[in-house]
């Protein structure tokens, strides 16, 4: 029998017991993680958005547009939560990609009082986020799937990454690719992710250059459908108002589906970055829209599989943040 000096095993003591005090990671995330200390929190979060949707048809997609812009800024931390506070906080509310266009924060404060009534201080606000985008997509008919938690809340904004990180509807398909691939995430990432404008609204400002001056050119966008382009100028006049919405998808704008992939091959996409993804000539991306359009139980699996992943981007686990008790603040401010 082997025997080992006590200093050796000293030292492969202190080694492991350093290893077990480690911080855990990403991969730690897990869909029990309030089973016991807030086994609700999912029938919680989907009532709430199910009373906001009486009113407000988008708040579905509202409400996955704030997980995803949260996730691709320092992670998925609820940083997108947070308001301005003089000194400490420049809000990334105020951003480019956000200002006059992120929504549904009020629908997050009713769900955070809701879950705080329930089981206070114990479940995070990009938890809240995560769940958020789940019930959205179920409750308009998309797949479900469980939702992995255990995210903490940051203690920090950061305006300057949100304004250079978050894809923007006006870039074209290599800085999309560029963006999703700085955050782990693939072309079909890319894909499946930007199927989530099956559903909800964007403003005229955001892509009125596709239909009067596109890229300089004083024409439209050249892979604009004619008669499509002529509905679009209805709802956006040259010198409108740049608020006006229009639906991001043209067929079902308030059902999760794959149409929005069928709208790509008819050259009904809304946004620059949208068409891209079909119009740009022998570009990986063309494959998976011909997929997704064709097979919408492939879309739903893409889907869940990418917005999971995206859930995964760097989350604060542990010790490190906060619960916030206001997702608008840090606590104690």
């Amino acid at each position: 029998m082997l025997s080992f000096p006590h200093s050796f095993l000293s030292i492969v003591f202190t080694i492991t017991s350093f290893l077990l005090l480690l911080p855990p990671s990403q991969a730690q995330l897990n869909s029990t993680f309030y089973s016991t200390t807030c086994p609700n929190v999912s029938n919680i979060v989907s009532t709430v958005i199910q009373q906001a949707l009486q009113s407000d048809p988008r708040i579905g997609a509202s409400l996955i547009r704030l997980h995803f812009h949260d996730c691709f800024v320092q992670g998925c931390d609820g940083s997108t939560l947070l308001d301005n506070k003089n000194g400490s906080i420049q809000s990334e509310k105020d951003a480019a990609p956000n200002t006059n266009s992120t929504r549904g924060f009020d629908v997050v404060d009713n769900i955070k009082t809701a879950v705080e009534s329930s089981c206070p201080g114990v479940v995070s606000c990009a938890d809240i986020l995560a769940l958020a985008a789940q019930s959205a997509v179920s409750l308009a008919g998309g797949p479900s799937w469980n939702v992995l938690l255990g995210r903490r809340d940051s203690l920090t904004a950061n305006q300057a990454g949100a304004n250079t990180s978050i894809p923007a509807p006006f870039e074209p398909l290599t800085n999309l690719t560029a963006k999703f691939s700085a955050v782990g995430l693939n072309v079909t990432d890319l894909v499946a992710l930007s199927g989530a404008h099956t559903f909800g609204r964007a403003q005229c400002r955001l892509f009125i250059n596709r239909l009067y001056n596109f890229s300089g050119s004083g024409g439209p966008d050249p892979t604009l459908n004619a008669t499509y382009l002529a509905t679009l100028r209805q709802i956006c006049p040259q010198n409108g108002s740049g608020f006006v919405v229009a639906n991001l998808d043209l067929t079902t704008p308030d059902t999760f589906d794959s149409n929005y992939f069928s709208n790509l091959q008819s050259n009904e996409g809304l946004l620059q970055s949208d068409q891209e993804l079909f119009s740009s000539s022998g570009a990986p991306t063309v494959p998976i829209v011909n997929l997704f359009s064709s097979n919408q139980s492939a879309f739903f699996e893409s889907f869940v599989q990418s917005i999971i992943k995206m859930g995964n981007i760097s989350p604060l686990t542990g010790s490190n943040g906060e619960i916030r008790a206001n997702c608008r603040r840090v606590n104690g401010s």
